[in-house]
C-alpha cells in the first residue's frame, strides 16, 4: 500500500490580501480499501479483508485470452491472471469478454480458495488434535479384558512352536 505524501498548492481567494494568493498545505493521506482494491464490490472487498488477504501478496497481470473466440480473444488483454504470494493460488480468468468482469470474477474465486485452503487446514489440525486424544485415553475396563484374553490365546500359539521334548 502505498501512503501519498507531499504538498498541495491551495488558491485563496482573500478579499483583504491579495500578497498571498497561493498558499501550501501538506498533504499526507493513507489508502483506503478502495484505493487498494479499485473497481471490486463492497461484500467481495470485505471478505478479502476478513481473510486477511493483502493486496502487497497478490500479483495481478492482464494477458491475451487463448481458446475460440477469434480475433478478439486473441488481441485483448480481457484475461486476468492472479497469485497470492504467502499460499501460491494462481486463479486465471477468461470467462467473459469484459477485462473488469472477469477481474471481480478472479478476485472471487481467488477468495473462495483462499478460504478453501484455511477451512481444510483448520480441518486437517482438528483432526489430528482428536486423533492423539484418542490415541491418549484410557482404555475401558472391557477392552483390557479383551486385550489380556488375546495376549493369553496368542501365548498359547506361541507355546507350540517349542521344541519338542526328546523321551529319552
Amino acid at each position: 500500500m502505498k501512503v501519498k505524501e507531499g504538498a498541495e498548492r491551495v488558491k485563496v481567494s482573500s478579499g483583504f490580501d491579495w500578497r498571498y494568493p497561493v498558499l501550501f498545505r501538506s498533504l499526507h493521506r493513507f489508502p483506503t480499501m478502495s484505493d487498494t482494491y479499485p473497481a471490486l464490490d463492497r461484500a467481495l472487498l470485505q471478505r478479502l479483508h476478513a481473510l486477511g488477504v493483502r493486496p502487497a501478496d497478490v500479483e495481478e497481470r492482464f494477458v491475451r485470452g487463448t481458446g475460440p473466440g477469434g480475433q478478439k480473444i486473441n488481441k485483448t488483454s480481457s484475461t486476468v491472471w492472479l497469485r497470492h504470494g504467502p499460499t501460491g493460488e494462481e486463479v486465471r480468468c477468461q470467462r467473459e469478454r469484459s477485462q473488469a468482469d472477469n477481474r471481480a470474477v478472479a478476485w472471487a474465486e481467488l477468495a473462495d480458495r483462499v478460504e478453501t485452503r484455511r477451512r481444510l487446514a483448520a480441518a486437517a489440525a482438528e483432526q489430528a488434535r482428536e486423533k492423539e486424544r484418542r490415541r491418549h485415553r484410557q482404555k475401558s475396563r472391557g477392552q483390557k479384558a479383551r486385550m489380556v484374553e488375546a495376549k493369553h490365546h496368542r501365548a498359547g500359539h506361541k507355546a507350540l512352536r517349542r521344541r519338542v521334548a526328546s523321551d529319552d
